[in-house]
């Protein structure tokens, strides 16, 4: 396995390479290859509710006791408020400190679409609870699938006798399926990843030049936050909280975040990220099954982080001096509306709106950060899903468990 993952990834190097050439030098030629990286995107989008539904019922009732689910309910979710505290933390300072901001033309001034809607944390809640979980299925409406899946797994776990084993055995069995349908698509990811990135390129070709100008001091900035915490402050947690190598995760993780950097979906790369944590990095599938699914629902280190940044650059632009409790505005805001962003390319944006109505910023101010969103969206997500990842191997060592990392 270990061997096919390693080919596959640098596959999709290769495929990232030619799709870039492809793009920039025969945009004419997209309407010829686009359709392998939209039908690469459904065939992911097809696989995800059902193996979302199937794996945490899985994992849930190989839990046993609510006091096993509960035990590690906490550490997952400490775990995921603490990295993206950390995440948001670090993009404060570094907009602090490099001000990109400053003296910036205030030249594009675009809307985005969805632009009024708003998140608030009552609006979580309730999504949270589905009226109909057919409905939110049929949605893609991931956070209450999980939140029914919990539920449906934990009563299974009460049950006694046959019915209870009965039970169990279904579930596994389609999870079983499921991964077996995910393996199939994951074998066409290079065609897919050069379908998705060559029609980018091609659509953004004319502005590479003059976007990289004017907003370069910004992209770095943002760059330079996410990769502190990247390289620094999740290895970190990795090596010190859970005992384990963190550059060995990362060879394992090869392909979950090449996929996640080109598709900027950390949902749709969730079927990758659970077989890589599982199958190369050894992490069980009762630990899998439960942080992977929730991570990519609710654990946005990356969003988190690039929101906060945004927000503060949109300040600065515009000339306004952000007061510190403005500023601990920002980190609690960004920190709610990265939990509330639906794990889609670009639902950030939406959410940045929240966090310029909170502290009484210009909303035509999302416009400056438009034309240099997209490769942005890429590297966030790769840290998003770099964060799910190895939040699934700390709390499998804090579990006990041995891994191969």
């Amino acid at each position: 396995m270990r061997k096919i993952q390693l080919k596959l990834h640098w596959q999709i190097l290769i495929a990232l390479i030619l799709a870039v050439i492809y793009g920039y030098y025969i945009p004419g030629g997209i309407k010829y290859v686009a359709w392998m990286g939209d039908i690469f995107m459904r065939a992911l989008m097809m696989v995800i509710v059902p193996l979302i539904f199937s794996s945490i019922i899985s994992g849930v009732t190989s839990l046993g006791t609510g006091e096993n689910l509960g035990r590690l309910g906490l550490k997952t979710i400490t775990y995921y408020i603490s990295t993206s505290i950390l995440a948001i933390l670090t993009g404060l300072f570094m907009v602090n400190l490099i001000k990109p901001g400053v003296g910036i033309e205030l030249g594009l001034q675009k809307g985005v679409e969805g632009f009024h809607e708003t998140t608030s944390l009552n609006d979580i809640l309730m999504r949270l609870v589905p009226e109909n979980i057919i409905d939110s299925m049929a949605k893609g409406n991931i956070l209450p699938v999980i939140f029914f899946a919990m539920l449906f797994g934990f009563f299974i776990s009460q049950l006694k006798g046959g019915n209870k084993k009965s039970l169990q055995t279904f579930f596994d069995a389609i999870f079983e399926v499921m991964m077996k349908m995910t393996m199939f698509i994951i074998k066409f990811t290079p065609l897919g990843i050069f379908g998705i990135v060559a029609k980018e390129v091609s659509r953004n070709a004319g502005q590479l030049v003059s976007i990289a100008g004017s907003m370069s001091i910004y992209m770095l900035t943002v760059f330079g936050a996410l990769m502190i915490h990247a390289v620094i402050t999740l290895p970190v947690i990795v090596r010190f909280i859970g005992k384990a190598n963190p550059k060995k995760h990362f060879r394992n993780m090869a392909t979950p975040l090449l996929t996640a950097f080109s598709t900027a979906s950390s949902s749709a790369t969730l079927p990758l990220t659970m077989e890589a944590v599982e199958n190369n990095s050894g992490v069980s599938n009762k630990i899998t099954s439960f942080t992977l699914p929730l991570g990519a629902t609710i654990n946005m280190d990356g969003t988190a982080l690039y929101e906060c940044v945004a927000a503060m650059f949109i300040a600065q632009a515009y000339g306004f001096d952000l007061s510190f409790s403005q500023q601990v505005l920002v980190v609690v805001t960004a920190l709610l509306t990265s939990i509330g962003a639906a794990g889609i390319p670009m639902a950030s944006l939406v959410m940045i709106t929240v966090i310029l109505t909170t502290v009484g910023l210009p909303l035509e101010g999302v416009g400056l950060i438009l034309t240099v969103d997209r490769i942005l969206d890429m590297l966030r997500t790769s840290v998003n899903v770099w964060s799910d990842s190895c939040a699934a191997v700390t709390i499998a060592k804090s579990e006990g468990e041995t891994t191969n990392v």
